[in-house]
């Protein structure tokens, strides 16, 4: 097989993986936002839907997330293993900070797994929602530096990514009032 089929099928998982540990994320934190809200249920509903929810949170991360990481991680390394020249270039390291951010962010939302498991958690369903939205405002870094590459302008993409994360606080804000 040719290097650049070899380079195309990375690419592919790549996008797959990742497209999965995206969805992996919404879905995840989304569960933990209803188990935040399950907390304000009398018992023993409150219970009952608790240990159903720490179910589908542990499901979620270690048979979506995990899997993903690792497919996104592994693919990712094979195309620039093909192309290591890109590794040099600042838009190249600057989505592998996105990644490793979101990597550590992934692996974060371990904890707050077991302190739901627990009845430790002391966040609100509002937390939860807006923690749902960091892979998003990542996904958002992480497009326009693959798309844009070195064309790219990490001022204007800093403040664009700002405006967006003031636009998601206010629709937040906004939905709470409600």
């Amino acid at each position: 097989m040719d290097t650049a089929n070899l380079y195309s099928i990375a690419k592919a998982l790549h996008l797959i993986g990742m497209a999965s540990w995206m969805a992996g994320m919404f879905y995840l934190v989304r569960i933990m936002v209803y188990h935040a809200m399950a907390g304000e249920k009398e018992s023993p509903e409150r219970e009952i839907l608790a240990r159903q929810f720490v179910t589908m949170e542990w499901k979620a991360y270690k048979i979506i997330l995990r899997p993903a990481v690792v497919i996104t991680w592994s693919f990712g390394v094979m195309m620039l293993s093909i192309q290591p020249v890109w590794l040099l270039q600042p838009w190249m390291q600057a989505k592998l900070a996105f990644l490793l951010l979101l990597t550590g962010y992934t692996h974060w939302l371990q904890s707050h797994i077991r302190r739901l498991e627990a009845g430790t958690s002391t966040h609100s369903h509002l937390y939860f929602r807006a923690l749902n939205e960091v892979p998003t405002i990542a996904l958002a870094g992480i497009v326009f530096l693959a798309v844009f590459r070195d064309r790219i302008h990490f001022f204007t993409l800093l403040i664009g990514l700002g405006i967006f994360v003031g636009l998601i606080a206010w629709g937040i804000w906004k939905a709470n009032r409600r």
